[in-house]
């Protein structure tokens, strides 16, 4: 029996680029999570008798968001719920399970690179039926619904069984256990030679992947040591745990300190990697080098052919406006089409659809293609590790071939973290109010050859997204951009993407720091940094 439960809306429920993300206390505040799962079933496209897909990153709180999902689904109509074990699903993997059954979309429970625990940050994010985040049009309908609702629906029934796989009954509902890992890896052994791989780690390859006692773990353990052979161990913190072992489960050179001291160590395996809470993010290290994510997106769209799934080669390439300019140079030697496209996964959902692109991928260490809609990192890790087989090369190698044959954008990331949101507000007001004054300035040997808020045309349905971040411009190809991020919880990141070119035959193998010292300080004088915030460095620099 449908049981209707008064309520009232909560202020602050907008979905940002990755759905709704709060402390875990805000979450647990009565009707807070109802009335968003409420409103997004209110408002999303599905006919009668659809598909649900629901799970997340095993996050503290995540089973009690999906016992509470489940019983306001069958109040709403839905004829199945598709549940991952344990209640477990990776972001890449609920996108698959999304489009292998026919699903009309998907509630993701994580709040991805972000810190899980009591104390600590939950999120939801809806995936339409393509197995994308949903799109600004159903985000801002579901956030104008968070405003006006006054009741949520729900059926009174036991908790379902999380742990063991079959179906089981909720009102007219039926919930599927579903096992998480076994679509998934299926996909993978479709797309890449295994065979090659397993061939590699017989001939003494070494690897590392720290999966940061994150979601990951399961299916980097299956794929890694069950199928392609690496030895056990080979995975470390593999068992997802709800406060993430403590860990702050973001792939970077801070968060994952132990893996880098690993791959820089005398004795360091071939390959590193890691993932992050939800398991859409990738790390790439070879022995003794750091590849930034926006030049793993460039060497992988370079070399992809070599893999079974992409042996036709690719349609184009797309890459969010802060991501280096590295993927450019190769799609411009591939002879393909280059799109750069705001920040969050999403904007590559219409690109994917219209088959106008086969890889895409963010700065913030998220790659992926066509084979789900969602960044996907395993997927990344077992790139590399089909190319570094077949090509029988080092990470190392690789990448100083890249940068002799299309050059190098040395490249970093500067975050600064927890600004009072009236700070950064004023730094950007500011900052866009001088981009007309700032071509032709120069600083140091940097000149501005142009500066601009970055406005994006979706070339496949005609929709614009403006003021995406500013963009500021320097003859030779070097670059500056600066955004606020919207994946936090509270107060403002400002993000700060520095970017400088050295072309064929300049000078490849620097330190990128050294490198970076003059856009770095040119920065701080466009933007003011220093004076809108007090603040002399950043907390996190990747």
């Amino acid at each position: 029996m449908i049981r209707t439960v008064k309520s009232t809306p909560y202020s602050g429920q907008k979905p940002g680029t990755s759905g709704l993300r709060k402390k875990v206390k805000v979450f647990q505040q009565p009707n807070y999570a109802e009335n968003f799962v409420q409103a997004v079933f209110d408002v999303v496209e599905r006919a009668d008798g659809s598909t649900l897909v629901l799970g997340g990153d095993g996050r503290y709180h995540n089973r009690e968001v999906i016992q509470q999902t489940i019983r306001i689904a069958a109040a709403n109509g839905y004829a199945r719920v598709l549940v991952g074990q344990g209640g477990i699903l990776s972001t890449p993997a609920a996108s698959h399970v999304i489009r292998k059954y026919c699903a009309s979309g998907g509630l993701i429970l994580s709040a991805s690179h972000n810190p899980g625990g009591p104390d600590e940050d939950f999120g939801i994010k809806y995936n339409i039926a393509n197995g994308g985040p949903a799109p600004e049009g159903v985000t801002d309908a579901i956030y104008a619904r968070t405003t006006t609702i006054d009741r949520w629906l729900t059926v009174d029934a036991s908790d379902v069984d999380l742990d063991t796989i079959g179906a089981t009954r909720v009102g007219d509902l039926t919930v599927e256990v579903i096992d998480s890992v076994a679509d998934y890896a299926e996909l993978m052994e479709s797309l890449f030679d295994f065979n090659a791989v397993r061939a590699n780690v017989q001939n003494g390859f070494t690897m590392s992947f720290d999966a940061m006692s994150a979601v990951t773990g399961p299916y980097a353990t299956e794929i890694l040591e069950g199928r392609l052979g690496f030895a056990r161990g080979t995975v470390r913190n593999g068992v997802p745990l709800e406060d993430f072992g403590g860990h702050h489960p973001d792939p970077n050179m801070v968060h994952a300190h132990e893996l880098f001291e690993t791959m820089f160590a005398a004795d360091a395996p071939d390959f590193g990697a890691a993932s992050d809470g939800d398991g859409d993010r990738n790390l790439i290290v070879g022995r003794h080098r750091f590849i930034t994510p926006s030049d793993s997106l460039a060497m992988l769209a370079a070399n992809a052919h070599l893999a079974p799934g992409y042996a036709n080669g690719l349609n184009g390439i797309a890459r969010s406006m802060p991501t280096s300019a590295a993927a450019d140079r190769v799609a411009e030697g591939l002879g393909l089409p280059c799109f750069e496209t705001p920040t969050g996964w999403k904007f590559f959902g219409n690109l994917l659809d219209a088959g106008m692109v086969t890889i895409c991928g963010e700065e913030s260490a998220g790659t992926g293609s066509d084979h789900v809609r969602e960044k996907d990192g395993l997927w990344a890790v077992l790139l590399w590790l089909n190319i570094l087989a077949v090509r029988k090369i080092s990470v190392d190698q690789l990448a100083r071939e890249h940068w002799v044959k299309f050059g190098r954008n040395y490249y970093a990331r500067h975050d600064y973290e927890a600004i009072a949101t009236e700070q950064a507000d004023a730094l950007m007001a500011e900052l866009g109010q001088s981009l007309g004054t700032l071509p032709g300035k120069s600083f140091g040997s940097l000149t501005i050859s142009t500066a601009d808020n970055f406005s994006y045309l979706d070339p496949v349905d005609g929709s614009t997204s403006a003021n995406q971040g500013v963009r500021v411009l320097f003859e030779g190809g070097s670059r500056v951009a600066f955004r606020l991020s919207g994946t936090g919880t509270e107060g403002a990141t400002l993000r700060v993407y520095l970017e400088r070119y050295e072309p064929v035959g300049g000078d490849l193998d620097r330190e990128t720091p050294d490198m970076l010292a003059e856009l770095i300080g040119a920065a701080d004088a466009i933007a003011g940094i220093a004076r809108h915030t007090g603040r002399t460095a950043p907390d996190v620099v990747t």
